[in-house]
């Protein structure tokens, strides 16, 4: 288990505060410290892409951010907070951009554009979808529900060329979705990325529409209904995962039973 560096436990005269890359230096050893190398090898399983892992399970991670955050702003402040985070969201080791996200995560009430800003510049590190859904399920879609003039982010990022932002496209607004919140804009960005042939897009938008048909069923359902004809197989059934079995076998048939013949 990762402790606190006994430099963040105190606060020092401004003067003599250390940089925020000094302090991000301190968590990367911490870090590296306290994972466990047999757990780094389980966790290549989980990605096609080669993995940088120091072998942390997500709660005690999660828990040692928590720790972290607590000394790091009692000593320093949220923007020194924040720079920290940054410093650590530039690594290249899985738990360390995970850990940014931790030090940050249940702040965004505290967070302005600026900080969206920054958030959003992160999406060209990402390096898998581990560290891609935290970045944008725990801070940026957050963000986007408390202030919906930035969900036009939203589809700039959905006509990009990176998969990653295509995938932050749908789960920026998840968040929202589970609120009632986007479904107009929802089906506008489905509607963009129905012919997405890539898996990690896929997967994001099916995510979104499985939120969606989850909190919002009477509008969603028919909207399935309606695209079932032309969606991947793999966003159907992703977005239908929480639907009754019989609602799961319409949205799924892939033929529309004809009408009888009027007389």
């Amino acid at each position: 288990m990762a402790r606190v560096p006994e430099s963040m436990r105190q606060t020092p005269p401004k003067q003599l505060r250390p940089a925020p890359a000094e302090v991000a230096a301190q968590i990367r050893r911490a870090l590296k410290d306290g994972g466990s190398a047999e757990h780094a090898t389980g966790v290549q399983w989980f990605f096609k892409d080669e993995i940088k892992s120091h072998g942390w399970y997500t709660a005690d991670l999660r828990r040692a951010a928590v720790r972290f955050r607590r000394e790091v702003r009692k000593a320093y402040g949220l923007d020194f907070l924040v720079e920290v985070a940054d410093q650590l969201f530039a690594g290249s080791v899985l738990e360390e951009k995970v850990a940014a996200v931790f030090l940050l995560e249940k702040l965004d009430g505290e967070f302005g554009d600026s900080e969206f800003r920054l958030f959003e510049s992160w999406l060209d590190r990402i390096g898998s979808w581990a560290d891609h859904d935290g970045l944008v399920h725990y801070l940026i879609g957050p963000m986007v529900a408390a202030k919906p003039a930035r969900r036009k982010a939203v589809f700039r990022w959905a006509k990009s060329a990176k998969r990653w932002h295509r995938r932050a496209a749908c789960v920026a607004l998840i968040r929202g979705a589970r609120a009632k919140m986007f479904f107009p804009d929802i089906k506008k960005l489905s509607d963009s990325l129905l012919t997405d042939d890539d898996d990690m897009v896929q997967k994001g938008l099916g995510w979104l529409l499985r939120e969606t048909a989850k909190f919002d069923g009477e509008r969603t359902v028919p909207y399935l209904m309606k695209i079932r004809g032309r969606a991947p197989r793999l966003v159907l059934r992703t977005a239908c995962e929480t639907l009754p079995l019989e609602i799961i076998k319409r949205i799924l048939t892939s033929q529309v039973a004809k009408s009888p013949v009027q007389k």
